[in-house]
């Protein structure tokens, strides 16, 4: 079972790894943010491709669950290969595949072709789950949680100006417009990391049978793990729910605003990046457990909000907030712990979460899209506030 399992990491390797730099982590936190941002383009404009295809919101909705089922497929079938593969190296092949499906995405011509390229941009958008690991593997232990929560910054403020970049351009140019830029972007991007990325030479010397195999292995022996996945889950699901029903809602006629006012709000949400490195330092000093619970607390209190004032707009912007920043503060502790777990194997380690995260995230976009469809605003609260007290649960109970 020990050859299943990464064998730690040779004194020589660690020397060989160049020092983590703030430059290099900003380029890191740049990464992520400008490729995980493919994965949420869609969802502002999810009204749009719906009109466009003649295809109803609860089936337009299933454009953000293909991209997001994809994102989980490569974490599954590719991330792990961070333990394998020099990562550098898989992650400009990944860059420029994302490049393509983009293309594929702006030029189809049929809802079907739509979502097919969808699956595939989520596949090749895992690259931020390769960085992350590399930089929990080149942090000093004591400044980890800190170090991991700036890279996550990137990727949270990516994830949520995707969707204000998107709303505006969708609104004034077109959604095909959105993939066409972001197409453009990823073969950028990839010109920058082949500069100035260093190479990270792995560890895990067997087989690929071997890897995945040893990805049941971790999650077997490890309840940490199993607990964190299942809290990640149930916390994106929440999150999900929200942002794939908010641009149906916002065009509704409680509203009346179009994709770029949904957009719009990915800036409200941005404040939700300013505590990953707040919740990153908090697990350093007070532990991760007692960061997430904070951070599911205030993600219950955020629908809370949302359930019985979110006909205003001021309680809407409230709730994004408070959303935002419990569910960002729950994932970056949850990641601190996962790492600190089994250091040979923190991308196996990230598979596990991160699939299972994105596992929920996809529960809640298809659920989130139903309870739209058949009770609106105050059913799409009612599961989202599910989903966290689900979390909570889970958090204090399961594994102990």
């Amino acid at each position: 079972m020990s050859e299943v399992l990464t064998p730690t990491p040779t004194a020589s390797r660690v020397a060989a790894l160049p020092r983590l730099d703030a430059a290099l982590v900003w380029l890191m936190a740049l990464t992520c943010g400008l490729v995980v941002a493919n994965i949420y383009y869609n969802q502002p404009l999810l009204a749009a491709i719906g009109r466009t295809f003649r295809v109803s919101d609860s089936h337009a909705s299933l454009i953000a669950t293909a991209t997001q089922v994809g994102y989980t497929l490569g974490m599954l079938l590719v991330v792990p290969l961070g333990d394998k593969l020099e990562r550098k190296r898989l992650m400009l092949w990944m860059l420029l595949g994302a490049a393509g499906c983009l293309a594929a995405a702006a030029l189809a011509p049929t809802f079907g072709l739509l979502a097919a390229a969808s699956v595939l941009i989520g596949i090749c958008s895992a690259v931020p789950q390769l960085l992350l690991p590399m930089a929990a593997h080149l942090a000093p232990e004591a400044d980890r949680g800190r170090i991991v929560g700036r890279v996550m910054s990137g990727l949270l403020i990516g994830i949520l100006l995707s969707r204000t970049v998107s709303g505006y351009v969708g609104a004034h140019l077109g959604w095909r417009m959105v993939f066409e830029g972001a197409a453009g972007l990823m073969i950028a991007l990839a010109a920058l990391l082949a500069w100035r990325l260093p190479t990270d030479q792995p560890a895990f010397q067997g087989t690929y049978a071997s890897l995945m195999q040893s990805l049941f292995t971790l999650t077997r022996e490890l309840a940490p793990l199993r607990r964190s996945a299942l809290v990640g889950a149930s916390i994106f699901a929440a999150f999900s729910v929200f942002w794939t029903t908010l641009a149906f809602y916002l065009e509704s006629p409680a509203y009346h605003y179009g994709s770029d006012v949904a957009g719009f709000f990915g800036l409200v949400g941005a404040v939700g990046a300013l505590a990953a490195p707040l919740a990153g330092k908090t697990a350093d000093t007070r532990g991760p457990r007692y960061a997430i619970t904070l951070g599911i607390i205030m993600a219950l209190g955020a629908y809370m909000v949302l359930g019985l004032s979110g006909g205003y707009l001021v309680g809407l912007v409230a709730g994004v907030i408070l959303l935002d920043v419990g569910v960002q503060a729950a994932h970056i502790s949850n990641q601190t712990l996962v790492f600190s777990l089994r250091p040979e194997a923190r991308s196996r380690l990230n598979t596990v979460y991160m699939t299972g995260y994105f596992t929920g995230g996809s529960i809640g976009s298809v659920v989130g899209g139903l309870a739209w469809m058949h009770y609106g605003w105050p059913g799409v609260c009612t599961i989202g506030g599910v989903f966290v007290a689900l979390a909570l649960v889970l958090h204090r109970s399961y594994g102990r």
